[in-house]
């Protein structure tokens, strides 16, 4: 995926809100929270997406995807796809749909009613995944 790929699909999302910051990074965010980032690792593209726990564990094993530099060293479940092969297109499309999903479930109901953003609940039964199954959505 490229840098206008990413953010093209970022602006899909309900109440999604681009900003560039942190050295020219295309950051991503749903109510004020973060939930993609695109920066750079070693002169590329490097892809940020919050994950859940099993996802975390079992994607950061991957040649290509590690755990985000700064997030992750601070506790948070959070991945980086920085390199070939990593993620698939169609697989870093789901991460950053689950990792919309994911931190838009932390807003008030009433905040993501205002701002448009559907029901988690609804989100996840609507979606279809291209990841591996690791049990994570059941």
């Amino acid at each position: 995926m490229k840098r206008a790929e990413f953010n093209l699909f970022c602006a899909t999302f309900p109440a999604a809100e681009h900003v560039v910051q942190w050295g020219n990074s295309d950051v991503w965010k749903a109510g004020g929270k973060l939930f993609a980032v695109c920066g750079w690792a070693g002169g590329k593209d490097a892809f940020t997406f919050k994950a859940g726990k099993i996802a975390f564990e079992v994607l950061q094993d991957r040649p290509g995807v590690r755990p985000a530099p700064y997030l992750a060293s601070r506790g948070m479940k959070w991945l980086q796809h920085f390199a070939e092969p990593g993620l698939t297109d169609a697989e870093l499309q789901d991460c950053i749909t689950l990792s919309y999903q994911l931190v838009t479930a932390g807003i008030s109901k009433r905040k993501r009613a205002e701002l448009g953003i559907p029901d988690p609940a609804t989100q996840q039964a609507q979606g279809k995944s291209n990841l591996p199954d690791t049990g994570q959505h059941r």
